[in-house]
Order: structure tokens, then C-alpha cells, then sequence
């Protein structure tokens, strides 16, 4: 399929308005990015995970694994004290690796998308057989681990190949999470079946904005606020979806997490806020506007 052709070009104004549950004018989902850097990867094929060599580069695997080890749990009291579930970008190695953090997840009935199996294994390159494989093999841990069916998708490192919308959609999963294109959920043309695109951020995300080194953890605060406070005051008019996308190995740094604990509070004192998980936005956005956005774009 032409890669053109896969999205439904619909100017945000003159769409069908959405109706969010409650008569929410945005809906916010919270995605901290739970993953693995193997220490030596096993295969390193278009590009090296690692940007010290020669391997293993120490100080850069351990700087993402103290997100496993402490950055994470910080993270999970803030939201807690807030009671925002998380929607988390998955690596799925992590629950085998990691049961106790896999377990915390579950007891907060937080949501999980594959980013998957380890964040140090890119998905460009490989054929159309091999991606299947590596969907597939998230599809099974998921259900494996939780007796549960994989909802959603985001690319190990945003890796996305140009059949990456038509695999995902093969396996069964609802929503992809590699392209960045809208403030609302929008349809993606795929060979069977029906995927939708649910809004996740590279800008507001800080593993671009601080581990690049273009800022610290009061601007990402000062970002996100002013992203939600223009957002919010849209949605009036046209709803909204926000995305707060997060890496336990940098905001969960006892220096950065009051920043996230802020956002979280200044987005908690409006009305009119649908805090929700990216399987509860795909379910109701299939079920109320998925059609609607396909026949208006004829």
C-alpha cells in the first residue's frame, strides 16, 4: 500500500466532532516507556543500540537500568497519589526479567502496549516474515504473562517498517502508537481488519527533550502545561487527546519526579478531564467515530 494512502487526510476543524465519555473536552493517557537495553545486544543489524564502543558500554546500560531498579517505582507513587493509570509501552522481556514490576502494573490495573520484546532489537530491516514473528511473539507473551489480548503497539526505538500498520492489524491489535501526526485518534487504512492511530508524542516526551539535552525537567513542566492548557482550551470547541509520554530512567530521577508529580496536579485541577488508558480510548473511539470518520472522508 502506497504509504500515502494509509492516512485519511481530514483537517482537524472540519471534522464530525468527537464526544468524549462524560462530555470530557480531553482526554489525557499518561505512558511511561518500561524497557530493557540488553547489556550486549544479540543482534545489531541497520543501526548499534549502543553509542560507546567497544561493547559493553557500561555507563550507558546502566543509566537506563536504574529505571528498573528505582526510577519506576518513584514514578508509579506519584501516579498513584494522583490515581492515573498508566499506559505503558511495554518491552516485553521486562516481565520475565522483572516480574515484580510486571506485577505492579497488573495490581494497578494499568494498560500495556507492546514496544517490543527489547528496546535494542530494530525492526527496520527485517522482512515481512521476520516483523511478523516479532508481533507475534509479543502477542504471545502479553497473553502468556496475563492471560490477556495485546491491544496496542509502538515499535521497539520507533522502528516502524511500511508494513508495520498491516502486521499489527493481522495480529488482532487495536492501536498503533509510531506516528505522531494528530491530536485526535484517526483511522489507518490497513489490508484487513481496523487499526487506529491514538496520539503519542515526540516533543513532550523526555527521552527528546532531556536525555537529548534540550532541556531539564522544568521544561518539560513548563511544556507540558502549556500543552494541556491549549489543548484544553480547544477541546471546547473540538476535543482533544494528550499524550505524557515518560522514561522511568529519566523522570524518575529523585531530581526530575516533582516535575512529573506538577503536571500531574495542574491537569487534576480541571474539569472536564477523561484520565484514561489507550484500550479504553480505542474501544470507545471504534465503537462511537471510527465509521463516522471513514464515511466522512467518502
Amino acid at each position: 500500500m502506497n504509504p500515502e494512502d494509509r492516512l485519511l487526510h481530514a483537517p482537524l476543524p472540519f471534522r464530525p466532532k468527537l464526544t468524549l465519555p462524560g462530555g470530557a473536552r480531553i482526554a489525557v493517557w499518561v505512558c511511561p516507556n518500561i524497557e530493557h537495553y540488553e547489556f550486549i545486544p544479540v543482534a545489531i543489524r541497520q543501526r548499534d543500540p549502543w553509542p560507546r564502543t567497544p561493547h559493553p558500554d557500561v555507563l550507558s546500560y546502566s543509566l537506563k537500568d536504574y529505571g528498573n531498579r528505582a526510577g519506576v517505582w518513584r514514578m508509579m507513587e506519584v501516579m498513584d497519589a494522583h490515581g492515573i493509570r498508566g499506559s505503558v509501552s511495554f518491552c516485553m522481556a521486562v516481565g520475565d526479567m522483572f516480574p515484580d514490576i510486571l506485577d505492579a502494573m497488573l495490581t494497578r490495573e494499568w494498560d500495556a502496549f507492546s514496544h517490543g520484546l527489547f528496546n535494542t532489537r530494530y525492526h527496520w530491516g527485517l522482512s515481512e516474515s521476520e516483523e511478523r514473528d516479532e508481533i507475534a511473539a509479543s502477542v504471545a507473551a502479553w497473553r502468556r504473562m496475563t492471560g490477556k489480548t495485546l491491544r496496542g503497539w509502538f515499535s521497539p526505538a520507533a522502528s516502524n517498517t511500511l508494513r508495520t500498520p498491516d502486521l499489527v492489524a493481522e495480529a488482532g491489535i487495536s492501536y498503533l502508537c509510531d506516528l505522531y501526526h494528530d491530536d485526535q485518534p484517526t483511522p489507518i487504512r490497513v489490508r484487513q481488519g481496523r487499526l487506529i492511530s491514538l496520539p503519542y508524542q515526540m516533543d513532550l516526551n523526555d527521552a527528546v527533550m532531556i536525555a537529548a539535552g534540550a532541556g531539564e525537567g522544568e521544561d518539560f513542566l513548563r511544556a507540558g502545561t502549556d500543552m494541556f492548557d491549549t489543548l484544553y482550551a480547544e477541546g471546547v470547541v473540538q476535543p482533544r487527546v494528550m499524550c505524557v509520554a515518560l522514561h522511568p530512567y529519566i523522570m524518575g530521577r529523585p531530581h526530575r519526579v516533582r516535575y512529573l508529580d506538577a503536571l500531574l496536579a495542574h491537569m487534576r485541577r480541571h474539569d472536564g478531564v477523561w484520565f484514561t488508558t489507550g484500550a479504553e480510548m480505542a474501544d470507545w473511539y471504534l465503537a462511537q467515530h471510527y465509521d463516522a470518520a471513514i464515511a466522512a472522508h467518502g
